[in-house]
């Protein structure tokens, strides 16, 4: 249950930079925010400034020392921990003075008058001390959640020794979360690792004490109810509670697109919505005998769930709808926040091109050397560094960090894709296969359209905080969801929650599609594509798939059609915008249909 001192939104983790610091910026507004755990170089490099910041000696965790990576994260969570008490106790302080850091947390609060009226009246009728210790009471910190996607996990060496599971690179930032002093969540991303699940077992602080309380929680995120049930059994199977469902969109969200099988979000969360009892109660079950098979505490009562949503929300009306309608605990915003320079860590250069993006400039990349979907933003100065290397007759990265290798096609230690090693074996590869010119381009654009994401995704990072960017070089990626194209200029944090809550708008354009049109329309675009790039004569499975995709996008838009007829959104004028951009996206999916079946024919 939401409080009166609680925000309905959170900022999901983005790239792996972007929100590198972000809880040191907004947790002591009680905004909860996420840290990506891909990058312990950076978060070395952070680690430091942060403790210029703080006035803390800095001692380097080099190479040499064992379990490095795992302990540079124990220690940047450490000190971002630190960075956030240390604000929030500034914050207290502020209390008494004109125009404090209090009164800002207030105003940015939803509904605030009420709240705001109790504070004043404190200030006007009390003593000092009343009114500190009001906000003692009423005032608590965001969550400084840490996000880990599961896919990053790869194995290490020490020469050519491959070191134990432990050591694989999501394993080591487990750990890292494990041994911090953070009591907040960890975030689980990109579909489930059984070895990485499995490895939560072995810190106590994920399990329940003897009142049910739990020191780390888990979150994860997923895109369909059936992948919340098996992964959620997964874990209660070992005794470990899931305390929220991340719900994101296949397409309509940043960073790695992770499509649906043409479900859309609108019939993924009414699904939730209407199973939510039976998800926690089949869930429930396992856990309790789980936690009775290893003889520790089972909490007297249910533990709490949470069901949140993320990916594409931009106006305060979606906002609204999405909480009431579906019953979730909070809503995700995350690519509008690339233009907090208060609350993100974005060079100049690329906040920019961000503002300046409109939806010819936003597309899905095959940039990614994990051979997922990326949302990709044209010209960005990595891919523009990429390129220039092209040029030189030199494609692929020296891949100086390596947290992406996942490829032993030609080696047998994993390297990546988008790395020179990589690419100069495969247009080796590619030449021996004397294509005709026109194939070979194709096979060679394919090769080497790959970019060194897990630095360009970081290096943003290091350029807004003026720091040393001599292994990574200035190439920075960026990978915004479609939303970010009815966002035109950066504003302060204040002004973010007054749109996010509807006291403001900053969205000066008059076409933004619904949410829920934009993703279909995303989906229709998607499926156009897995048509284009078909070969001539299809096999069984692809048609199997096709058919079947096609069916969850025309059920999806007839539970649209049927949903908005019951004037579910508060503006009527919205309504009909939804419902006419529906028929129009439906009358285009049957076009495609009527000439599919007419070259079939």
């Amino acid at each position: 249950m939401t409080t009166p001192f609680a925000h309905t939104f959170h900022i999901p983790v983005m790239g792996i930079g972007f929100t590198i610091d972000t809880p040191a910026k907004v947790a002591h507004y009680g905004i909860s925010s996420a840290i990506s755990m891909v990058d312990d170089i950076l978060m070395e490099k952070m680690r430091e400034l942060y403790c210029k910041k703080l006035d803390i000696p800095f001692r380097a965790i080099t190479k040499k020392v064992n379990d490095f990576r795992a302990k540079r994260v124990t220690e940047y969570l450490n000190i971002i921990d630190e960075a956030v008490k240390r604000n929030f106790a500034e914050l207290q302080k502020s209390v008494l003075k004109k125009e404090s850091e209090v009164e800002k947390y207030l105003d940015m609060l939803p509904g605030t008058s009420a709240i705001k009226q109790q504070f004043y009246k404190l200030l006007q009728e009390q003593s000092a001390q009343k009114a500190i210790e009001w906000v003692r009471a009423n005032l608590s910190v965001g969550s400084i959640d840490i996000n880990i996607m599961t896919k990053l996990d790869k194995d290490n060496y020490e020469g050519d020794t491959k070191l134990p599971a432990e050591y694989r690179d999501a394993h080591a930032a487990l750990r890292g979360y494990a041994n911090s002093r953070l009591n907040s969540s960890l975030i689980l991303s990109a579909g489930i690792n059984p070895a990485l699940y499995s490895y939560l077992e072995h810190f106590d602080n994920f399990y329940p004490d003897a009142n049910g309380a739990l020191q780390k929680k888990i979150i994860l995120k997923v895109s369909d109810y059936r992948s919340a049930l098996i992964q959620g059994k997964f874990l209660a199977k070992k005794g470990l509670w899931v305390s929220e469902f991340r719900i994101e969109s296949g397409l309509n969200c940043g960073g790695h697109a992770f499509a649906t099988d043409g479900y859309l979000m609108g019939p993924i969360l009414e699904e939730f919505k209407n199973n939510r009892a039976d998800l926690i109660q089949s869930i429930h079950k396992i856990f309790v005998q789980a936690l009775k098979d290893r003889e520790k505490p089972v909490p007297a009562q249910l533990l709490p769930v949470k069901f949140t949503a993320q990916g594409g929300v931009g106006t305060s009306e979606e906002h609204r709808f999405l909480l009431d309608y579906y019953q979730l605990d909070s809503i995700g915003w995350g690519t509008p926040f690339l233009l907090v320079p208060e609350a993100v860590s974005v060079d100049a250069e690329t906040s920019e091109k961000l503002s300046e993006a409109r939806e010819e400039d936003l597309y899905l990349s095959n940039v990614s050397p994990l051979g997922v979907p990326f949302n990709n933003l044209r010209g960005n100065t990595k891919d523009l560094e990429k390129l220039k290397n092209i040029e030189k007759g030199r494609p692929g990265s020296s891949c100086p960090k390596k947290y992406a290798s996942l490829n032993t096609e030609f080696t047998e230690k994993v390297i990546c894709t988008a790395s020179r090693q990589y690419q100069e074996m495969k247009l080796k590869e590619l030449d021996a296969k004397e294509l005709e010119k026109e194939k070979y381009k194709k096979e060679y654009d394919t090769i080497t359209e790959k970019s060194c994401i897990c630095v360009g995704l970081g290096t943003s990072a290091l350029l807004a905080n003026d720091l040393n960017t001599k292994v990574e070089g200035a190439g920075v990626s960026v990978c915004p969801g479609p939303n970010i194209a009815y966002f035109s200029e950066t504003v302060s944090l204040k002004t973010m929650a007054d749109h996010i809550y509807g006291r403001t708008n900053i969205i000066k354009r008059k076409d933004r599609p619904f949410i829920f049109n934009k993703e279909l329309s995303l989906y229709v675009d998607y499926y156009k594509n897995i048509l284009a790039e078909l070969p001539a004569e299809g096999d069984e499975k692809q048609e199997k798939y096709l058919k079947n995709f096609l069916k969850n996008l025309n059920e999806g838009i007839a539970y649209y059609k049927e949903l908005f007829q019951k004037q579910v959104l508060e503006s009527e004028k919205t309504v009909k915008a939804v419902l006419k951009d529906l028929e129009e996206l439906s009358q285009t999916l049957n076009q495609m249909q009527l000439a599919e079946a007419g070259a079939n024919v």
